[in-house]
This record gives C-alpha cells, structure tokens and sequence, in this order.
C-alpha cells in the first residue's frame, strides 16, 4: 500500500524510510522525482524497473551535502556553489569509478543535485546520496501533479509526498567532468 503524504506532514520518519531503501516519489524545485537511498542497488534496480529504463542509463543523485560531493566527486567547489543548490544536475567525475556504478550506469562520472525545496532537509538528515531522475516511464513527458503519476510507475512506489502542482520543468543539465562548464540540455 502507497503512503501518501501532504509535504506539511513529512515527520523524521520519512529519513528511516530513506535509509531502508523505500521508492519515494517526492517534490523538488523542478519537477517530481522518483528515487531511493543510492546505495542500495535493490532499490535502485526497482527505479530502473519503474521507469523501463536500461540500466546503462545513468541516474543522478541529490548529494546530501556539498561536502558530500566534494568527498566522493572531483570538483572545484568553487564552480559547485555557483549552481548548487538550484536547478541544475552537475556532472562530474567520481573520484572511486566504482563508487555508485549502478546508478552512474558504469561511467566515471555522476549527475549531481542539491535542491532547493524544504525536501532537502530530510535528505541532508538521511545523510545518503539519493537517487533522482523524473517520475515517468522514460520517454514519456516529466510529472508536474502527483495526481498524473501513471499506474505503471506507482507499482513500484512506497511513498508519495505531495507539494501540490509544480509548474517547473527539469533541471539544467550542466557537465563538469572535462575541467570546463558546458550546458547540455535538460
């Protein structure tokens, strides 16, 4: 059975749900999300399942802190708090190419998020990376209302946390794994 919960009533007990590897569906400051504790690969490989998505397709993760990042990516933080938090994904390189490969689809390099929505307290207090990548099956148009989440997709779901309607689009999707800032696409 789908818990679902107004953002005004996400207690504490969403972290543990997070940590133990629950499919969240959740709000950002751009669309919603569907993802889990990223170092779990069997609740990774359900994120997989319920987008229909080929696992060689790299998911990103919001990073529960810039320190985070700057402990498991090479990256100037410098350029990092120019975007983050924001509506932007970073792509960087790992500095342990087998850190995360799941998720990172066996590249080198991870998509990085930090939000900027009052979510991102309850994966700061979780303290793990968390997957993220819109909530549809691939290919099809990104959620903006849990009401239009697809059957297909909340199969797989534990928890939805619902802000209402978000009239945003997806992130800006900016790579920084060759030493420069290069815009390519959302």
């Amino acid at each position: 059975m789908v818990r679902i919960l107004k953002m005004d009533d996400v207690d504490s007990s969403v972290v543990e749900d997070i940590r133990k590897g629950c499919i969240f569906v959740y709000p950002t400051d751009t669309i919603y999300g569907i993802g889990c504790n990223a170092l779990l690969d069997d609740a990774v490989r359900k994120v997989f399942d319920a987008k229909k998505r080929d696992a060689s397709c790299a998911l990103s993760v919001i990073a529960p802190s810039l320190e985070w990042i700057c402990k498991y990516c090479e990256v100037d933080m410098d350029v990092v708090r120019k975007y983050l938090p924001g509506p932007y994904t970073l792509i960087v390189r790992k500095k342990d190419a087998g850190f995360l490969k799941l998720v990172s689809g066996g590249k080198g390099t991870l998509g990085v998020r930090i939000i900027e929505h009052p979510m991102m307290k309850y994966f700061e207090m979780a303290g793990v990376p968390f997957v993220t990548t819109s909530v549809n099956v691939s290919g099809d148009a990104p959620v903006c209302d849990v009401s239009k989440i697809s059957d297909e997709i909340m199969r797989f779901v534990d928890v939805v946390i619902d802000d209402g309607a978000i009239s945003g689009k997806a992130s800006t999707l900016i790579d920084l794994s060759e030493g420069t800032e290069k815009v390519i696409g959302r």
